[in-house]
């Protein structure tokens, strides 16, 4: 089959040059004295998704709010639909045009009113008609899979299903323009997938325009064109293929041990070198397959590499690089061992035995059984309701079971949670810090409650500052640190009377990608180094590859072991190879793929991710099949897994083999 450039997707799939929705030109937005957003300018054409891609803090949401007329700004200005919008009567006259869907997970919503009551509200609010509002609602609710749930209160549902119903609501109107702020953030694969789903057939159906904001940085191939946010500013702008342009390069990964030393020696030319459980990956500014293994090789000695592989960078690798750039990132410390407790690595640290936790009728945990050794990553991985959270309470002694035993740091988890309190850290989904404290002060805080006498607290106060990189943020209020910075700080607090075992509940969610790989830097250097034995619950698949063994949940059970690679070989015996195919109509092709008995297919952006048991076979039939159908077949390729494709498939047979179970597992 033959190869196409990348690029040519956007003469295919980005709207032409026509009219313009919205037009910001040197947007500025103070809180006080600090300054939200500084000088930005965009333009979204009619029909396009235009994405504003960045962490928390960087200005996203200010700007977003402006545009739809909730947030006054000081400079610059902003004009939506040809209409200046610099009062709250010019703000009234664009809002019938615009869905809105503020940031947090149904934060738009009534938690005491069911799905079809939010549904009615918002309707009725916006002057659907009744003739209409039957049609809508009967459509979205199927599209959704929320039909079955009509009845359920919205406090009851889990992430993936809020955001649903909160899109249903932000678009029951069938706007001109939708604005949707980090839609995704917090929901699992499956349901990020379902959602984008959704979202590209109304658009495509109804015309709508999209500005879309988010944090995963994979998702920044599904818009037509987009702009990098960083500290209130825009690092790039353009068609995807464009802002990956700006910083041409590759990614090397590969095997070297000892693998801490490899890291060092590599890190004394580049800058973006990162573990994933056993393997290296490495970002090198060069294109030229040879050239990079022989730079890699020079910088590692005598440590000989192996399972060596050479890839395109992705988007995450090029903002990175860009911030890299920019501005002066503060480092964590090298040094982890050191200054902390190094726990024995032989025996185990967590042992699950058929553990089980029932909610009146509804059990959230069934049967779970697994081991982490000391010194082991061990990523939970599973959609937004599968069990994990209860799972953790389990082990870490807040909630008791309802059958099954567990030893944690040696202790029973049933008999004594006093003495595992001691011997564990442990990081909610919710923050722990108090944000009205400085730095220093909470962590002397967590160190007094673990009864540290002067001494160690003061020792463990310099370890913790050193180690997470605080340095300079002692006497800031915690409140006032980026995202990033107070992430590091709550695990420090986790680790103030060093724990043989760290629990972390999905701790980089919302962290912007130098943050998160400065947070993982730590979590390695304290399982090797220290030994300590981390269980991590994480949605962002890419994080879940720094994992030495993973733990896929459904429906409050464990479905599928082992390692990242184990579990990619894993769905290729079963599935076969994966191949992207890219099609100018994405939504018509995945329908006549799942028809055709391709049902491993799904949607990924503007593309779509095929398993094929006889690839040379199969993707010939594919493309015969789409280009009968009318749809222009762009590109086809093989490419390696990744673990949101392993997630995606498990997920999918699974609600295809328990359709009574998959409502509660997909939402």
């Amino acid at each position: 089959m033959q190869q196409y450039d990348r690029p040519s997707i956007r003469s295919v799939l980005s709207p032409q040059p026509s009219d313009t929705i919205v037009n910001v030109s040197g947007f500025v937005k103070r809180y006080k004295k600090d300054v939200a957003v500084d000088g930005v300018d965009l333009e979204i054409r009619k029909g396009e998704i235009y994405g504003l891609i960045g962490p928390d803090g960087s200005g996203k949401s200010s700007l977003m709010k402006a545009i739809v007329g909730v947030l006054t700004y000081e400079g610059g200005s902003i004009d939506v639909f040809g209409t200046r919008v610099d009062s709250e009567r010019a703000a009234e006259q664009i809002k019938p045009k615009i869905g809105f869907l503020p940031q947090g997970l149904g934060l738009n919503l009534y938690p005491e009113l069911s799905v079809e009551e939010n549904i009615d509200f918002f309707a009725h609010l916006r002057l659907v008609p009744d003739e209409d509002l039957a049609e809508r609602k009967a459509r979205l609710l199927a599209m959704t899979r929320l039909e079955r749930f009509r009845d359920r209160p919205m406090k009851n549902l889990s992430g993936g299903m809020k955001q649903k119903l909160g899109l249903i609501c932000a678009l029951i109107h069938e706007p001109d323009l939708a604005v949707l702020d980090e839609p995704t953030t917090g929901v699992d694969p499956v349901s990020r997938r379902d959602f984008w789903s959704i979202l590209a057939e109304l658009l495509e159906e109804k015309g709508m325009t999209a500005l879309i904001s988010t944090a995963y940085m994979d998702e920044a191939e599904r818009f037509h064109r987009l702009s990098f946010f960083s500290g209130g500013k825009v690092l790039a702008s353009g068609v995807p293929a464009e802002i990956r342009a700006l910083v041409p390069g590759s990614i090397v990964t590969c095997e070297a041990h000892p693998q801490l030393t490899a890291i060092a020696r590599l890190k004394t030319r580049f800058r973006q070198v990162e573990s994933l459980g056993s393997l290296l990956r490495v970002f090198i500014d060069t294109t030229d397959e040879s050239e990079a293994q022989s730079q890699i090789e020079a910088l590692l000695g005598d440590l000989i590499p192996s399972s060596f592989r050479v890839e395109e960078a992705g988007l995450e690798d090029v903002f990175v690089a860009l911030r890299l750039q920019k501005s002066e990132s503060k480092e964590v410390s090298d040094v982890i061992a050191d200054s902390a407790t190094v726990h024995d690595r032989d025996g185990l640290a967590i042992e699950a035995e058929g553990l089980i936790r029932d909610f009146g009728s509804f059990r959230a945990v069934d049967h779970v059984s697994f081991r982490v050794k000391q010194g082991e990553v061990f990523g939970l991985l599973g959609a937004n309701g599968a069990g994990k959270t209860t799972l953790i309470k389990m082990l870490n002694g807040i909630l008791s079971p309802t059958g099954g035993a567990g030893l944690v740091a040696g202790v029973d988890m049933r008999m004594a949670t006093g003495s595992i309190k001691e011997r564990i850290g442990y990081m909610s989904q919710a923050f722990s810090l108090y944000l009205d404290l400085t730095v220093e002060e909470n962590i002397r805080l967590f160190a007094g409650i673990y009864g540290l006498d002067k001494r160690s607290m003061s020792q463990r106060f310099e370890w913790i500052v050193t180690m997470a990189g605080l340095s300079g943020y002692e006497s800031s209020l915690t409140d006032s640190l980026p995202m990033g910075v107070r992430q590091r700080l709550a695990l420090g607090c986790a680790l103030v009377h060093s724990p043989r075992v760290l629990f972390l509940d999905e701790p980089t969610s919302g962290v912007d990608p130098i943050g998160r790989r400065h947070f993982w830097e730590i979590l390695t250097r304290l399982a090797r180094e220290g030994n300590v034995a981390i269980l991590i619950t994480t949605h962002y698949m890419s994080e879940a590859e720094h994992c030495d063994n993973l733990a896929l949940m459904y429906a409050g059970r464990i479905v599928a072991e082992g390692s990242p690679e184990a579990m990619k070989r894993q769905v290729e015996e079963v599935g076969g190879r994966l191949v992207e195919v890219v099609v100018d109509q994405p939504r018509r092709a995945l329908m006549h793929l799942l028809q055709a008995g391709f049902h491993g297919t799904a949607l990924f952006g503007t593309t779509l991710h095929v398993f094929c048991r006889d690839p040379l076979r199969d993707k010939a039939r594919a493309c015969e099949g789409l280009e009968g159908r009318g749809v222009r077949v762009i590109s086809v390729k093989e490419r390696p897994l990744s673990l949101e494709d392993v997630f995606v498939y498990r997920v999918m047979a699974l609600e295809r083999a328990e359709p009574s179970t998959k409502q509660e597992a997909a939402a």
